[in-house]
């Protein structure tokens, strides 16, 4: 659904209050340690993203605003191109103003550096000639996720603005800090991708939070928020939905032959901030870390670009394979033993229950630790080639099941976790 102009008094006194109105959050250590979990810990439905053990009740590490409570738009996502009428209008970003049919690049200042210095990441719009939505592209929350960097240009410059329908801002890195040290943290070891919405008043990454959710995302109707695996996993292409949001379910649906993972998102993610603010969300997954991978940019560019047609945005048929499957669970498969983990299976495999996975090797002693598929289903993540330690997460299962939740429903038992979670954000991907 579309949410209110972003020039129009209801968006102005909505940032207003988000000034005054804070979520209780409990306050938690600056550096999040390991639990212990099993070998084998189940996902039911696939709550905890893409990162074994994770859900969305990890207490925030500090208060952040209210993400604007749930301002329901009135025309679905689906239909907003055509229920749009004649051409767009002039828009307002960054005290900037994109006529229709142009692109600007803007600049987007967070924070300053040490020196006091600010610290400017650029910003992408595309203003298209029609009226329609806009939706939103951010790449490298995480600094050293560099995939979505490229797939967010490739989009962005090839699109023609006096053939768009709607307006489409693409934020090729929103943490440029994390980016030029190469890591996936900011500067003071903070995930930025935990403190969403933000809060004007709170740390580093609460700041830099709260300036680009109020500056940027707030001003549109949708978002596709790009990541990778992290900590050398890799991540078959896929997106993280939460499937009983109808917004969400179009987003999906217009992205092609891609894996969908069903997944409450985590309090603290942007995704999680977007959707309680009404702005429906989606995360693409797609490769590992600190490297560009042409084949998973491809993927992602060709989805996104697939979804923009779907979404009558742009009127360019690319042709698409067969759909992929749906997952309302999966399954971690962790190490019991520390070694040299090496691996049996290739991403995207096909395995069945008791299929081995992998082998892990003491190095000292030559003894060897076998891990095998604790279900039939696919392997939609997996750790690279690696020296590990014994909790460490080798390979993610998707589990095929009948079983959905409602369109719709906010039914939080439906995406309950296994009870050997206990609701832990380690970060192996979004």
């Amino acid at each position: 659904m579309i949410s209110a102009s972003p020039n129009s008094p209801l968006r102005g006194a909505i940032t207003a209050i988000m000034l005054l109105f804070y979520v209780a959050g409990a306050s938690a250590g600056e550096v999040e340690s390991e639990p212990a979990i099993d070998d084998a810990e189940v996902l039911q439905n696939s709550t905890g993203l893409d990162d074994p053990g994770s859900g969305s009740s990890h207490p925030l590490p500090e208060p952040m605003v209210d993400p604007v409570a749930n301002h329901p738009p009135v025309i679905p996502l689906a239909d907003a191109v055509t229920t749009a009428d004649g051409f767009a209008e002039t828009m307002t970003l960054l005290n900037a103003e994109i006529a229709p049919g142009t692109y600007r690049r803007l600049s987007w200042s967070a924070t300053e550096l040490f020196e006091g210095v600010p610290v400017d990441s650029p910003v992408l719009v595309v203003n298209g000639k029609l009226a329609g939505p806009t939706l939103c592209l951010t790449a490298a929350v995480h600094g050293d996720e560099l995939n979505g960097i490229e797939m967010v240009r490739r989009v962005m410059h090839d699109l023609n603005p006096q053939r768009v329908a709607g307006a489409v801002v693409g934020v090729p890195i929103v943490n440029l800090q994390g980016f030029r040290r190469g890591s996936r943290y900011l500067p003071d070891r903070r995930d930025l991708n935990r403190f969403f919405p933000g809060n004007p008043r709170g740390s580093a990454a609460a700041r830099i939070a709260y300036s680009f959710f109020t500056e940027i995302l707030l001003h549109c109707d949708a978002l596709i928020d790009l990541h990778t695996g992290s900590f050398e996993r890799s991540n078959l292409p896929q997106l993280r939905a939460d499937l009983r949001n109808p917004d969400v379910v179009t987003l999906t649906q217009g992205f092609g032959a891609t894996v969908i993972l069903h997944s409450a998102p985590a309090d603290g993610t942007l995704r999680h901030a977007a959707t309680e603010a009404g702005i429906p969300a989606v995360t693409l997954e797609a490769g590992g870390p600190s490297q560009l991978e042409l084949e998973e940019v491809k993927h992602g560019v060709k989805g996104i670009e697939t979804l923009l047609n779907t979404l009558d945005m742009v009127k360019r048929k690319r042709p698409w394979g067969e759909p992929e499957p749906v997952y309302y669970r999966s399954t971690w498969v962790r190490a019991n033993h520390g070694g040299i983990f090496l691996a049996d299976v290739s991403l995207g495999s096909t395995v069945r229950q008791g299929d081995l996975l992998g082998t892990i090797t003491d190095p000292m002693n030559n003894a060897s630790t076998k891990l095998y598929s604790p279900y039939s289903g696919r392997i939609i993540g997996m750790a690279r080639n690696q020296v590990v330690m014994p909790g460490f997460a080798a390979f993610h299962v998707g589990i095929q099941t009948a079983e959905r939740p409602a369109i719709g429903s906010q039914d939080t038992d439906e995406i309950a976790h296994d009870s050997g979670s206990d609701d832990y954000v380690d970060g192996v991907s979004e």
